[in-house]
């Protein structure tokens, strides 16, 4: 055997990665080198461009409906991070418990919005939100004639009629807060197994030493809990700020032309679509893409400084 034989080169790594390299290609690198001019042109159908510069960009920017969606946006992410992810955490610190029973079963109960799918989520929820016959207006007329008969309370004098609760308008004029509610419903439980596996990694032993100390529940959570789950929490609230930027087929689907009374439901992902696929103008929804993928750096380099200074802490 000649000792100073070359050894063969292993093809393996390149082979298994290959798939993924070529679908990245074509579908991502492709397409993200082709929308840097396709911003600087106005479109007029499938083939007919004429180059524009940066004219795009300045009629997002006086563009009332473009703001309009970013603000609703912006509305949603900031439900999803100061609402749903406290629910997560309150949920995820309930089955957390030691003794608590069912723990399995509530684990899949809250989890299972994932499993059934988005599509099917929203399909569901535009008919639970609907009026008169909905089931969400239903359930709150009847807790209404419910505290009516309670003659302690006096609910005939501060509660609204039933004709009014059963006429709620929430695909309508309430179309964000209902967006709002119903991503908390499709999403809490993901994020709750996020942070149900990061209290599992809290060492007992700093719990019971803060009660030895003398420690409260709200000073164990804030100074033993907190910062044990920080870096799966900086990592949760990355995942929620990202999705809820992208927010499509939830408010597609569940709203009236995927925008709501008045634009009420309106998103940027919503808009680039319509901009692009209805109206057709794929310069003006390329340049609300780079919007968009700038708030995703923005959000992904935040993310990364913070674990940063997590790790240098």
């Amino acid at each position: 055997m000649n000792a100073k034989a070359k050894p063969k080169s292993n093809f393996a790594p390149y082979m298994l990665i290959a798939p993924f390299m070529v679908l990245f290609i074509v579908f991502t690198l492709v397409p993200l080198i082709q929308a840097v001019p396709l911003a600087t042109h106005h479109t007029f159908g499938p083939s007919a461009t004429q180059y524009v510069g940066f004219e795009k960009f300045s009629q997002a920017l006086h563009d009332p409906r473009f703001w309009t969606a970013m603000r609703n946006t912006l509305l949603f992410t900031a439900g999803s991070v100061f609402i749903q992810l406290p629910v997560a955490l309150g949920l995820a610190m309930l089955l957390n418990k030691p003794g608590i029973k069912g723990r399995g079963f509530f684990r899949l109960l809250f989890f299972s919005p994932q499993l059934v799918g988005l599509v099917f989520v929203a399909v569901l929820a535009s008919v639970m939100f609907q009026k008169q016959k909905g089931l969400v207006n239903s359930l709150l007329a009847g807790g209404a004639d419910w505290l009516r008969g309670l003659p302690l309370l006096h609910a005939n004098s501060w509660l609204p009629s039933r004709s009014d609760l059963l006429g709620i308008p929430w695909l309508e004029t309430l179309a964000l807060p209902t967006l709002i509610i119903t991503a908390l419903w499709m999403y809490a439980g993901f994020n709750m197994v996020y942070f149900l596996a990061a209290l599992q990694n809290v060492p007992r032993e700093l719990e019971e030493a803060a009660m030895i100390d003398g420690a409260g529940p709200w000073k164990r959570f804030t100074n033993v809990i907190l910062p044990s789950i920080r870096p799966v929490g900086i990592f949760v609230v990355l995942l929620s700020v990202i999705g809820s930027i992208q927010v499509f087929e939830l408010a597609y689907i569940m709203l009236r032309e995927g925008v709501g009374v008045q634009d009420k439901g309106l998103t940027l992902v919503t808009y680039l679509f319509k901009s692009g696929f209805e109206i057709g103008d794929l310069g003006y929804a390329t340049a609300i893409g780079w919007v968009i993928a700038v708030m995703l750096a923005a959000a992904a380099v935040t993310q990364r400084v913070l674990q940063r200074r997590e790790m240098t802490a």
